[in-house]
C-alpha cells in the first residue's frame, strides 16, 4: 500500500463565479499542499446584512448540491464616511455603478477610511450542523483616483494600511501577504490541516 496515499487529502471544492479569486485561493492552497477545484453554481445568494450568514447559507446550499467537502467566500468593502457601505452588497454596488460611481460618492468626503472583511465557510459532512467560519479583515483607505490593473472589484481604489499603493497595483504574491481573504483562506488552510477529518 502506498503510505503516501494514505494520507493525501482529498481536494476541496471552492464554490464561486469569480475565477480571479480562485486562482488568489489557489496560490494559498498550494503553499498548504492542498488542492481546490473551482464550481461554478447556479445559486441565488441569500439577502442579509450579514457577510457571515450570507457566507453560511450559501455553502449549506452547495453542499446540498456537490455533496463533497466545500467553502464560498464572501467579503465586502466596509467605508466608514459611508456608514460601511456598501459592505454586503459590494458585488452588487460594483456590478451597478462601478468604480467610477464608487469614487462619485466619495466626492468631497475627507474621512476615506475603509475596510476589506471576508467570511470563508467551510461545510462537509462533518460541519452540517454549521459551516466553519475563517474571518479575515485589512484596514485601510479610499484612493481618490483609481489605480492599477490587477485584482479585480474595488481594488483598484483600495489601499491598504501602510503601503501606498492600491491592490490593484499589488502582484498577487503581494497581495496574498496581506488581503482580507488571503487571511481568511490561510485560517482555513491551517484549520483543513489539523482537522484532516472534516474534509475525508
Amino acid at each position: 500500500m502506498n503510505r503516501h496515499r494514505v494520507h493525501e487529502l482529498p481536494t476541496i471544492h471552492f464554490v464561486t463565479g469569480n475565477k480571479a479569486k480562485f486562482r488568489e485561493a489557489t496560490r494559498i492552497a498550494k503553499e498548504f499542499g492542498l488542492r481546490l477545484s473551482f464550481e461554478d453554481l447556479e445559486l441565488d445568494e441569500p439577502q442579509s446584512d450579514s457577510i457571515e450568514y450570507v457566507a453560511r447559507t450559501t455553502a449549506l446550499l452547495a453542499f446540498q448540491i456537490i455533496k463533497q467537502p466545500l467553502f464560498v467566500e464572501d467579503a465586502g468593502l466596509f467605508i466608514d464616511s459611508l456608514h460601511g457601505f456598501p459592505g454586503v452588497y459590494s458585488s452588487y454596488v460594483y456590478s451597478s455603478i462601478g468604480v467610477p460611481g464608487l469614487l462619485k460618492l466619495m466626492s468631497g468626503i475627507s474621512d476615506r477610511r475603509a475596510m476589506f472583511k471576508s467570511c470563508v465557510a467551510l461545510c462537509s459532512s462533518s460541519t452540517l450542523s454549521g459551516p466553519k467560519l475563517f474571518i479575515g479583515e485589512v484596514e485601510g483607505s479610499i484612493s481618490k483616483l483609481a489605480k492599477g490593473e490587477g485584482g479585480f472589484g474595488f481594488d483598484p481604489v483600495f489601499v491598504p494600511s501602510g503601503i501606498s499603493r492600491t491592490f490593484a497595483q499589488l502582484s498577487i504574491m503581494e497581495k496574498n501577504r496581506l488581503s482580507h481573504r488571503s487571511r481568511a483562506v490561510r485560517a482555513l488552510c491551517s484549520f483543513v490541516l489539523k482537522n484532516r477529518r472534516i474534509v475525508e
